[in-house]
């Protein structure tokens, strides 16, 4: 079995790598943190935001909940308070789907 690469994982991620993951202005993570009691990113004493894998999760079913669905800022803020569980799952799935589809993609390239 050939050696298989683990994916190398950060315990915090800065604001600007954040907003690069996204491609979206810092602004609107900033805001999002205020109206969303999930996002909770650790600051510094510069007061420098560091967010968590679990912080970076959370962003992702946020951002898909009103970018992607089109929910509103209450909506979304509903749906995560009734389905947290159901939705993390679901955001899981989408994860593992587009890795999948990314892997099948390379496959193809290199036939």
């Amino acid at each position: 079995m050939p050696y298989k690469e683990r994916e190398i994982s950060k315990m915090y991620y800065t604001m600007g790598e954040v907003s690069a993951m996204f491609d979206v202005n810092q602004s609107l993570i900033r805001f999002y943190e205020k109206e969303f009691d999930v996002l909770q990113p650790k600051k510094n004493k510069k007061g420098n935001r560091y967010f968590t894998p679990e912080d970076i999760e959370n962003f992702k079913i946020i951002f898909h909940l009103i970018r992607d669905k089109g929910y509103t800022l209450n909506g979304a803020k509903e749906h995560l308070k009734n389905n947290m569980g159901d939705t993390k799952d679901n955001q899981r799935v989408i994860d593992s789907l587009e890795n999948l589809k990314k892997f099948l993609l390379e496959v193809r390239d290199q036939l």
